[in-house]
C-alpha cells in the first residue's frame, strides 16, 4: 500500500489509529499491539500477498535465533554465541541475496563464462533491504547481550510496523519496542496527533507536487538521451538529484509523521544534506540510518579508524561497496558506492587542505560531485550513463529542447498563469516555468531548514500549512507514483 493513495490517506490510516487506541482505552495492550501487526502486514502484503509469507519467515526465523543468542551470553557461552550470530546474519544475508541479486549473479555468471544459466525473474519483495539489516542489527544485538527477553508479539510490531518498513528509516530495537510498552503512550496526545498530520502533509507535498513533477522532466530525459543536448543532461542531473530528495525525504517524513500519530518517534533520516560542504558532512546528514547501521555493524567491527590510515581506507571503501550493492543489483550501484567511498577518502586524506577552501566553493563541488553521481545511480546502464556524461563533456549544443522546457509543469500553475497572464506568460514560457520551479525549489532547500530540523509548535500557521498542503496533494493524487526507495 501507498502512503500517497486514497485507500491509505482516507480508509486505512485513522481505521488503524482509531482502532489501536480504543483497544488500549480498555486496557488491552496486547490486542491493541496484534492489531497493528495485523494492519502491518495487510499494508504490506497489499499489492502481493506472498509478501506477508516471507517477511513472517525472516520474523519467526529472526526471533528464534535471537532468543538463543540472548541465552548464550547470559550463559557465558561465547563461542557457541559467536557462531550462531555469524550463521544468522548469513542466513539474513542468504535471504536478500536470493530475493534481490541471485538473477544479477547468473546474469554476470553467464557473460562472463559464456554460460546459458535460464534466469529466476524472482519478484524482489518490497522493502527487504529495510528490514533484513534491521534484523541483521537484532541478531549482533543480541550476541552482544543489548536486547531483553521481548515477546515474539512485541518483535514482530518492531520489525513490522508500517510507517518505518518497506523504505526506512532503519530502526533499533531500543528506539522502538521501549516506546510501545510504555504506558504514557497509550493515550491520544493533541500534540502527537498536530506534529504527525503536519510532518505527513510536509512529506506528502513533497512527493506528490515537488518529487513527482521533478520526476517527469527526469523520465522525459532517460527515456530520449539520444536528442539529449549538454544543457539538458545538466538539467537532468539537477532534477534527479532534487527528485531523489525530495521523494525519499517525502517519505521520512511520512513515515515520522504516521509514528507520530502513535505517540511513537523515529529517528532522525535526513539533516538538509544538500548543504553539506564535504563528502564526510553529506553522510552524516543523507540517510542517517543507513550510515549509522554501515557505521556501527560493518566499518566498526571491521576496526574503522584503530589499524591505521591504510587499513582505514580500506574499511571505507567496504562501507561504501556494500552501501552501493545495498542499493541495488546493478553495477550502476556499484560504481556509485565505490565513487563516495574514493570521495571519502581523497577528503580525508586532504582534510586540511579542502578545509582552507571558501565554503561557497566548498558547496558547489560537493552538491555538484553528489549530483553528478547521481546520474549513474540513477542510469538504467553504465553504458547509458557514459553516453550522459559524454554528451556534457564535448559541449556540442548550448539550448534546452522545447519538450523538456515543458518537462516541469504543474497543472495548477497553469490555471494561475491564465488567471495572471491571459495573454500568455512574456518571452519563452517553457523557460520561465523551467526558471521559477527550480530556483523555488532549490531556494526551499538551501535556505529552509528540513520540518525535522525545526521544533513543531501547534499555531495556527501551522494548521493552515498543513491543511493546504493536504488539499493540494490529495487534489493531485489522480497520477499516483511509487517511491524510489521501493526499488532498494
Amino acid at each position: 500500500m501507498l502512503f500517497n493513495s486514497y485507500i491509505f490517506i482516507l480508509f486505512f490510516l485513522p481505521l488503524c489509529v482509531a482502532v489501536y487506541f480504543f483497544l488500549y482505552h480498555f486496557k488491552a495492550g496486547r490486542a491493541a499491539r496484534l492489531w497493528l501487526l495485523c494492519m502491518s502486514l495487510w499494508f504490506y502484503g497489499y499489492f502481493n500477498p506472498s509478501y506477508v509469507l516471507i517477511i513472517c519467515g525472516s520474523i519467526l526465523g529472526n526471533f528464534g535465533i535471537s532468543r538463543f543468542l540472548l541465552r548464550q551470553h547470559l550463559n557465558g557461552r561465547s563461542r557457541t554465541g559467536k557462531a550462531g550470530m555469524l550463521l544468522g546474519v548469513a542466513a539474513n544475508v542468504a535471504l536478500l541475496f536470493y530475493f534481490k541479486y541471485f538473477d544479477f549473479f547468473l546474469e554476470n555468471i553467464n557473460a562472463l563464462f559464456h554460460t546459458d544459466f535460464v534466469l529466476q525473474k524472482i519478484v524482489l519483495p518490497l522493502g527487504i533491504s529495510f528490514f533484513t539489516f534491521q534484523q541483521i542489527s537484532y541478531v549482533v544485538d543480541s550476541w552482544r547481550g543489548e536486547t531483553k527477553q521481548y515477546s515474539l508479539l512485541d518483535y514482530a510490531v518492531f520489525v513490522s510496523f508500517f510507517p518505518q518498513l518497506v523504505a526506512g528509516p532503519i530502526v533499533l530495537h531500543d528506539e522502538l519496542i521501549p516506546q510501545l510498552l510504555d504506558e504514557k503512550k497509550h493515550k491520544m496526545d493533541a500534540m502527537h496527533l498536530s506534529r504527525g498530520m503536519y510532518f505527513f502533509a510536509v512529506g506528502l507535498f513533497k512527493k506528490v507536487i515537488v518529487a513527482d513533477t521533478l520526476g517527469n522532466l527526469v523520465a522525459l530525459g532517460f527515456g530520449g538521451i539520444e536528442i539529449l543536448t549538454c544543457p539538458d543532461v545538466l538539467l537532468v542531473i539537477v532534477c534527479f538529484a532534487l527528485q531523489l530528495y525530495y521523494d525519499f525525504s517525502g517519505y521520512s517524513d511520512m513515515a515520522t509523521g504516521i509514528a507520530s500519530l502513535f505517540n511513537i518517534s523515529l529517528p532522525v533520516n535526513f539533516h538538509s544534506p544538500y548543504k553539506a560542504r564535504s563528502i564526510l558532512e553529506f553522510w552524516d546528514r543523507w540517510h542517517m540510518t543507513l550510515t549509522r547501521f554501515l557505521r556501527r555493524y560493518i566499518y566498526f567491527p571491521l576496526g574503522g579508524s584503530r589499524r591505521g590510515r591504510i587499513r582505514t581506507y580500506l574499511n571505507i571503501l567496504i562501507v561504501f561497496l556494500v552501501s552501493g550493492f545495498w542499493h541495488g543489483a546493478n553495477w550502476t550501484f556499484v560504481v556509485w558506492g565505490l565513487l563516495h567511498g574514493l570521495a571519502e577518502v581523497l577528503t580525508r586524506r586532504f582534510r586540511n587542505t579542502w578545509d582552507r577552501i571558501p565554503g561557497l566553493i566548498q558547496w558547489f563541488f560537493t552538491f555538484g560531485f553528489v549530483s553528478f553521481a547521481f546520474l549513474i545511480f540513477r542510469a538504467d546502464t553504465l553504458e547509458q550513463a557514459y553516453i550522459m556524461f559524454r554528451k556534457v563533456a564535448k559541449l556540442e549544443s548550448f539550448h534546452i529542447t522545447s519538450s523538456m522546457l515543458d518537462g516541469l509543469t504543474l497543472p495548477e500553475a497553469r490555471h494561475l498563469e491564465e488567471l495572471l497572464f491571459p495573454g500568455g506568460l512574456p518571452g519563452p514560457e517553457g523557460c520561465i516555468r523551467l526558471c521559477i520551479f527550480l530556483i523555488t525549489v532549490l531556494g526551499v532547500t538551501l535556505g529552509t531548514k528540513n520540518c525535522q530540523e525545526q521544533e513543531f509548535v501547534c499555531t495556527k500557521r501551522n494548521l493552515v500549512m498543513t491543511v493546504g498542503m493536504l488539499t493540494w496533494s490529495i487534489v493531485s493524487l489522480s497520477g499516483i507514483s511509487t517511491f524510489l526507495y521501493f526499488n532498494f
